[in-house]
């Protein structure tokens, strides 16, 4: 591959629909992070951009919890989670948003070129309607009940209790969201982008352009889509909230998130390019760009198979690589903001950087440790005891300790100044520690070019320890100790803190893409310019001129207490417990459930009630809700699978009399047919009861 003339390096757009945890931090933005500042170190044509993704139901679902509009849910949160970024050392050259109006015109642009060019399909489909709201109902407008695991608030895309992908039209009695009503089917008309049409070009692409370069999760899973059968996919869809679709006849309807987004890493570039006097178009439109996408996995098929078809078909370059980081989980479990289970950047900032002086170290802890344990290939785990330990153990013990001691031993045996270097007295450990410093550039600046960035990490703590080694070996404060009587000995002291303090200001240069903070430190304590820190300068014995005066050491990082962490640990438990109350609260406190919709006498008379006594119950296994009953109706004994065993021990039902529904289809849960449904009535704390005779009467009798 040729040289490029430029990089375009993107990370994934955040919703702004809330603060984002610390897993978001370690997926998409510390990497790039990392492989930016890599890039501009080697004076390299870069552009970094990113920003808030404000469309989608998403926002307008959280300004419903919170009781304001849309708007005023990004206004809030965009600036909270731009700010948050640059707190944590995220150097983006611009972090733009979609409400922007440049970028609604791109957007539009990019669909109008599409649909003139005869590259999206219409089509009308039937879709949930609200008809009490008048409005089509996206997934996540529409709860019901998860036909895997009997969760009775699944949503129409997911069911966030088992985690399975869902549609609409597999939820059990569905209502939607907006009135509490049962929706009906509506025809409605949208644009669509056929994937399938396009199935050849990624097998080429991505299957063998790309099969040896691009990471395995992301190959992997594009070869699983692809293999599966490309569909076509609607890039509009009917929504209030989101950019208009630019066509006659189109009201009400707006493109789809998954459309728009992306091509805000685009308006985002036009925006970085309108400040700073710069042509936007070689970024998108030149192949001598090389286009990078920092994301996910959970955004692999929109960066790596949508996307690519998108640019495609609008004449721009496609990415030369989709690095793509699995999920971070924390302490045992999935980190989950609804959940309380889970560490916001905006409260790490609170914590840890804005409560003490010096805090920018701290932001530089948080970035070493998620680097040290980047889910790369699978998914890994953050602990606290976990991040103490490598602040403790590795920043503290080996690198800030190496660098402390070299500046303490330079002021007391060295008046302060970077000492000569005795050509002639040179030895093999000398020649050793150099030949590290020349291969620890070489490994680093490979690892940081195959985005191994934890590999490359670890090659500048490694230095560091190799170090630390070297100086035990020469001791200089032992040969202090004898100079009256061995004068010469100040030569072997000036030799060996000489290559010392070289070493230190190579180790800034090598640290500066993962700890900015740390960085800039060294060289206020170096007494040298940034453009030290210039790729090029790495490897270079001669980086501190001899005579040099430096300043007095600065702690690089401090000790971390074991009582800051179980504080830390206790917060969580917390938040967690919490965050359960308030949604037990939320049920208790929210309104009766709505009448459903008016039925005639015949549409009851259909419906076939049946006493029935329970014979046996047990636990359908991995499905914390659902319990499998036989229930004997006199003439006939079924199986009947009920979500009430959150409510009721199997053993404690077993010869309870019920009233079920006889006639209503078989309908399979978790792999078990069920033959009716037992009548539950749900008090106002949600506890669910039997609707049951008073008195023992024969299985089988009607219910009128």
């Amino acid at each position: 591959m040729n040289q490029p003339k430029r990089y375009l390096v993107t990370s994934a757009l955040p919703y702004a629909n809330g603060l984002k945890h610390i897993g978001h931090l370690a997926g998409a933005y510390i990497p790039a992070d990392i492989y930016v500042r890599y890039l501009r170190a080697q004076k390299k044509d870069v552009v970094f951009v990113c920003g808030s993704d404000e469309h989608g139901t998403a926002i307008p679902i959280q300004a419903m919890k919170e009781g304001t509009t849309a708007q005023a849910i990004i206004d809030k949160y965009h600036p909270i989670i731009e700010q948050n970024f640059k707190d944590l050392g995220i150097s983006f050259n611009i972090y733009h948003r979609t409400s922007a109006p440049i970028h609604h015109t791109t957007a539009q642009e990019f669909f109008t070129t599409l649909n003139d060019n005869g590259n999206l399909e219409i089509k009308e489909s039937e879709q949930y309607y609200d008809e009490e709201t008048k409005t089509f109902l996206a997934d996540r407008f529409i709860k019901g009940t998860c036909p895997n695991c009997g969760n009775d608030g699944a949503y129409g895309d997911q069911c966030e209790k088992c985690g399975k992908s869902l549609s609409p039209d597999e939820l059990i009695n569905p209502v939607s969201t907006l009135s509490g009503k049962t929706p009906i089917k509506k025809i409605t008309k949208h644009w669509y982008l056929p994937l399938d049409k396009h199935e050849d070009f990624l097998r080429e692409w991505v299957l063998k352009e790309h099969k040896d370069n691009w990471r395995s999760n992301v190959v992997g899973q594009c070869k699983s889509w692809i293999d599966g059968g490309l569909q076509p996919r609607a890039v509009t869809r009917d929504l209030d909230w989101g950019i208009k679709v630019p066509v006659k006849n189109a009201e009400g309807k707006v493109l789809y998130v998954w459309f728009d987004a992306p091509i805000g890493y685009i308006s985002a570039t036009k925006q970085w390019a309108l400040d700073n006097d710069k042509d936007w178009k070689p970024y998108w439109f030149n192949n001598d760009t090389q286009l990078v996408h920092f994301i996910g996995k959970d955004n692999i098929v929109f960066h790596s198979i949508i996307f690519p078809i998108m640019l495609k078909l609008h004449g721009n370059i496609l990415p030369a690589f989709v690095t793509s980081n699995e999920f971070m989980n924390l302490e045992g479990d999935k980190m989950s903001t609804s959940r309380g289970w889970s560490i916001e950047m905006d409260e790490y900032i609170n914590d840890w950087i804005k409560q003490e002086n010096g805090g920018e170290s701290m932001a530089d802890v948080l970035r070493y440790y998620l680097t040290a344990i980047a889910p790369e290939t699978k998914d890994s785990e953050f602990t606290w005891k976990g991040f103490q330990d490598a602040n403790n153990n590795e920043l503290v013990s080996i690198f800030g300790n190496y660098v402390n001691r070299t500046f303490v031993l330079m002021h007391k045996l060295c008046n302060g100044k970077v000492p000569v270097f005795h050509n002639n007295l040179i030895d093999e450990t000398d020649k050793e520690l150099i030949e590290s410093i020349q291969n620890s550039k070489i490994k680093i600046q490979n690892y940081l070019e195959e985005f191994k960035f934890r590999d490359a990490q670890f090659e500048v703590i490694d230095l560091a320890r190799k170090a630390n080694q070297y100086m035990q070996k020469k001791e200089p404060w032992i040969l202090a100790k004898s100079l009256n009587e061995n004068p010469e000995n100040q030569k072997l002291i000036d030799n060996c803190l000489h290559l010392c303090l070289q070493l230190t200001a190579n180790l800034a240069i090598f640290i500066n893409p993962f700890l900015p903070f740390t960085a800039k430190k060294m060289l206020h304590m170096l007494k040298v310019v940034d453009k030290m820190l210039d790729w090029q300068n790495a490897g270079s014995l001669k980086l501190l001129s001899v005579g040099y005066s430096l300043r007095e050491p600065q702690l690089l990082f401090r000790k971390i207490e074991n009582e800051e962490i179980a504080a830390q640990l206790e917060k969580l438990k917390l938040k967690s417990q919490q965050s359960k109350e308030n949604k037990v609260e939320e049920i208790k406190q929210s309104e009766t459930i709505p009448l459903k919709p008016e039925i005639v006498f015949d549409d009851f008379a259909k419906i076939d009630l049946r006493v029935g006594t329970i014979t046996a119950a047990e636990k359908v296994e991995k499905a914390d809700k659902l319990l499998k009953l036989s229930v004997d109706l006199g003439f006939e004994t079924r199986t009947i699978v009920s979500g009430i065993a959150l409510y009721f021990k199997p053993e404690d039902i077993v010869g309870k009399q019920v009233t079920v529904v006889c006639n209503l289809a078989p309908r399979k849960m978790r792999g078990i047919e069920s033959n009716g449904m037992i009548l539950m009535a749900e008090d106002k704390n949600g506890k669910l009861h039997f609707v049951n005779p008073d008195n023992k009467i024969d299985e089988g009798s009607g219910v009128s």
